[in-house]
């Protein structure tokens, strides 16, 4: 059978369009972590690497890879991860966490850097301290060396709380150069724009209609818009979110608290000011503020190479992407805020809707092998490159 081409409206194809290109910034544009002078430097990039992977970092010996690992799209499979100990939230993927207004599933941190701050302090994580980052940096012959070509100085010269800041804004460095590479879903869309059918007509028809409905009856791009399918923020579409008997996971409520308190958010001493031509980005964390609406709120996530990284959620409640689907289909309004998300309904999806957006969602994942250690940048951000 011939290849076809659904008839797409043209309000359908501008929907469509909108998704990309892919990647999103011009060529030679740097896409900068806020408050963060290193991205975007070779030598912090290829630090931050190194450091990403560095077991001896942690007590524990656990990395920041441990739960990030390039071979599962810098995720780890697992509902819950472990670090030290269980965690209560499954470990998201890292892939274009530069682009992300705000990092973690509740928001707590403005910037990567100061993402990267948390878990290297959590005792359930790596359970590090920043006097034991300065020693076993101190210690490392080629990361000491590394230190003094990034900063200038040697890293036992510095005080600790700077080094635990520097080494954040090293690691930052090196995530910001993750981005997601191109997709079944790209390559259509984009002989979609140039008017190609027959490239357009070799995307699979199954595909063709579940993206039909992801932008039509389905809504799903009021969510899961634009080159990244998400908008960066926060929803609550109907999850649990009790992490145990008698313990809740708050969401964005508790996070935007935590962000007001951190010491390294936007506003401390430890962001970098902004560049003479780059927006002041502390705008976003001085005029938030926590509203009963975002009790229960979790981060939209990007759906990019989503069908590597199940399960699901911010807590992992979701096995499959069959299970996201059928969640959505069966809605349960009234376990949604009474001020919640109130252009959820139901999709009430037939057997083959389902599969074809099922179908449609796996598109958005590059074919191929995941990425390996050793085929990550080390010493460029991506997106400059192109």
């Amino acid at each position: 059978m011939a290849p076809k081409l659904l008839a797409f409206s043209a309000e359908e194809t501008e929907r469509i369009l909108s998704h990309g290109p892919w990647p999103p910034q011009p060529v030679g544009t740097l896409v900068r972590d806020p408050g963060n002078a290193l991205t975007g430097r070779p030598e912090a990039v290829a630090l931050g690497r190194r450091l990403f992977f560095e077991r001896r970092l942690s007590p524990a010996g656990v990395s920041c890879a441990h739960c990030h690992q390039p071979g599962k799209d810098f995720a780890d499979g697992l509902a819950r991860s472990r670090g030290v100990a269980e965690l209560d939230r499954n470990a998201p993927s890292l892939w274009n966490a530069v682009h992300e207004r705000w990092q973690g599933w509740d928001g707590a941190a403005d910037s990567l850097w100061s993402q990267a701050i948390r878990p290297l302090l959590d005792p359930h994580e790596m359970a590090s301290s920043a006097e034991r980052l300065q020693a076993e940096l101190a210690h490392q012959p080629a990361l000491a060396a590394g230190w003094r070509r990034v900063f200038g100085q040697e890293v036992r010269a510095q005080e600790p709380q700077a080094v635990l800041v520097g080494t954040a804004k090293l690691m930052a460095a090196y995530v910001a150069t993750l981005v997601s590479p191109r997709t079944p879903f790209d390559e259509f869309r984009d002989a979609l724009a140039r008017g190609d059918r027959a490239t357009a007509a070799r995307y699979p028809l199954a595909a063709q209609r579940g993206l039909q409905l992801f932008i039509g009856r389905g809504n799903c791009q009021l969510y899961h818009g634009g080159p990244r399918f998400t908008h960066g923020e926060f929803a609550d579409i109907g999850l649990r979110f009790f992490v145990r008997p008698g313990v809740v996971d708050t969401g964005r409520f508790g996070g935007i608290a935590a962000l007001k308190a951190s010491p390294y958010n936007l506003l401390s001493r430890w962001a970098d000011a902004p560049l003479p031509d780059q927006p002041d980005e502390a705008v976003k964390t001085r005029h938030v503020e926590a509203t009963h609406r975002h009790f229960g709120e979790f981060k939209v996530p990007g759906l990019r190479q989503v069908a590597r990284t199940a399960p699901y959620m911010h807590d992992g409640q979701l096995a499959t992407l069959e299970a996201v689907v059928r969640h959505y289909s069966e809605l349960n309004l009234e376990r949604l805020h009474a001020d919640g998300e109130q252009v959820l309904r139901p999709l009430r999806l037939s057997p083959q809707e389902a599969q074809d957006l099922v179908a449609f969602l796996h598109t958005l994942t590059a074919q191929g092998p995941a990425p390996s250690k050793a085929s990550q940048p080390q010493a460029v951000n991506r997106a400059a490159a192109r």
